[in-house]
């Protein structure tokens, strides 16, 4: 049984669970459920109809989210030459080639993120052990191999974000922090929602999105009804 204390069963009283909320009202109920101090991140979830056992039904991608996630990502460039520069010059945190791999496999990963030009994978691929399981290992298809590093590293710092169906078919995504605000919240949650959509892949049938939710660190999930993405969308 999951212990909760006096002050999260206070707020999450407050929530109509039967309820399921417009993206708006929602966003402010999230807001109005905050107890704590610290500058909590907001996090969406989002059930999808599909089943990622198969191929054809993956959904994965990456989104710039317009107002950012509310965090500085440390950023490693493993590049070489002319693209090292440009690496430091867009403002990457670490540049580095082979001494970079190095150094990694010895156990350094103070890093978020991690970009690799395409000459350089060949020696990267050797930290897919170290990298893979956490979710920073550089992979083309989510723009972080290749030869345009200035792009890569302002897009990440500007708060592009990756994610990728689980098994279960659910995404999960922040979307930013409490302090954002509403407005900004929900710029960001149009954002990722409209990437989603154009991800649908066309096996999927039936009902694509299931459910959505949205919730902050500590606080309880608010459900949203997926009937409303229209109008988020077009708001």
């Amino acid at each position: 049984m999951v212990w909760r204390g006096k002050k999260y069963k206070e707020k999450a009283q407050a929530v109509d669970r039967q309820r399921k909320y417009e993206f708006r009202d929602a966003v402010q109920a999230v807001l109005d459920s905050v107890y704590v101090k610290f500058d909590e991140t907001v996090d969406l979830a989002v059930r999808l109809g599909v089943d990622p056992r198969h191929a054809d039904q993956m959904v994965r991608g990456t989104v710039v989210l317009p107002n950012g996630v509310g965090k500085d990502v440390c950023v490693a460039v493993f590049a070489k030459g002319e693209k090292e520069k440009e690496a430091r010059d867009a403002g990457a945190d670490f540049v580095g080639s082979d001494d970079l791999v190095e150094k990694i496999q010895k156990g350094w990963l103070d890093f978020d993120k991690a970009i690799a030009t395409p000459d350089m994978m060949g020696s990267v691929g050797k930290l897919g052990r170290v990298l893979g399981p956490r979710g920073m290992m550089p992979n083309a298809k989510l723009g972080t191999v290749t030869f345009d590093v200035e792009k890569a590293v302002k897009e990440i710092k500007a708060g592009k974000i990756d994610f990728k169906v689980e098994k279960t078919g659910i995404v999960h995504a922040p979307v930013g922090k409490v302090s954002f605000g509403p407005d900004k919240l929900l710029e960001n949650v149009a954002s990722f929602i409209d990437t989603i959509m154009r991800l649908k892949p066309p096996a999927s049938k039936g009902t694509y999105l299931r459910s959505i939710a949205i919730s902050t660190t500590m606080g309880p999930g608010i459900k949203i009804d997926p009937g409303n993405v229209k109008d988020l969308l077009n708001s």
